[in-house]
């Protein structure tokens, strides 16, 4: 990991929903460069924490810092200026629009509600180059034979591609990854380790993933989640062997710790 700030760092990050703690005091670095996985049993805070990083759950209190510099909680519309992008982890296509047109969404400085009115408001200048930048999106995945194609005709493999495409078209700095290979078979979760392990040469990358596999190949560093806490946290071997992450794992029924 680089011996600079890390891209992004937040400490003690507390939600709550109603009497409901979702996160307490929880911490998370992420080098330059440095692919981190988020991981913990289902209901651990996860998502909740990479809302909060996406500005769609205001924390109720905590510090982030962007590059080493304290910055507040973004909101949604902010992300494309702050070097942030996500993927979802229901992918979150729109089924009527192209391939292209998905991944051109991906560039705007918009919020959930705003993405089709976004892409309907380019003017001249702005949709050619940024059609340049999302058919560069598609190669970079290897999709780009797919750009014309309705989003509701791919198979399930390649519309995590588009997805991660569309993710990548606004040039992140920071590329947050929501179970990337949720879904994927032997041969498609070989593909994704390898543009993630390409992806890591240009931009920092951190992923929520239930599959180990996926995890121990392409993670240089773990952070461990159970009912909203870091409970461990290291590399993959060393989380692995934690003994309050086998503690939390106990009774899955899976030799996974993810």
């Amino acid at each position: 990991m680089s011996t600079n700030n890390p891209a992004l760092r937040v400490e003690r990050v507390n939600v709550s929903f109603g009497g409901l703690r979702a996160l307490h005091d929880v911490y998370l670095e992420v080098g330059k460069n440095e692919v981190v996985g988020l991981i913990g049993p289902n209901g651990a805070g996860k998502t909740t924490l990479f809302n909060a990083l996406c500005g769609l759950v205001t924390p109720d209190s905590g510090e982030l810092f962007l590059d080493g510099q304290k910055s507040d909680f973004p909101k949604p519309h902010e992300l494309v200026d702050l070097g942030i992008a996500r993927t979802l982890q229901g992918v979150g296509l729109f089924g009527d629009l192209t391939v292209l047109e998905n991944v051109m969404i991906g560039a705007e400085r918009t919020h959930e509600s705003g993405l089709i009115s976004a892409l309907l408001g380019f003017n001249g200048k702005d949709e050619s180059s940024i059609r340049n930048r999302a058919s560069t999106a598609l190669e970079r995945v290897y999709a780009g034979a797919l750009a014309d194609r309705r989003a509701d005709t791919l198979s399930y493999p390649d519309t995590k591609r588009v997805a991660i495409a569309r993710a990548l078209v606004s040039q992140p700095k920071i590329l947050m990854l929501d179970e990337p290979a949720g879904g994927l078979g032997a041969q498609d979760i070989e593909w994704m380790n390898r543009l993630i392990k390409n992806l890591s040469a240009e931009m920092s990358v951190l992923l929520v993933e239930h599959h180990m596999d996926v995890v121990m190949s392409v993670c240089s560093k773990l952070y461990v989640l159970n009912f909203g806490e870091v409970i461990a946290s290291g590399d993959a071997e060393t989380v692995r062997r934690d003994p309050a992450v086998m503690a939390a794992y106990l009774g899955t029924g899976s030799s996974d710790v993810a």
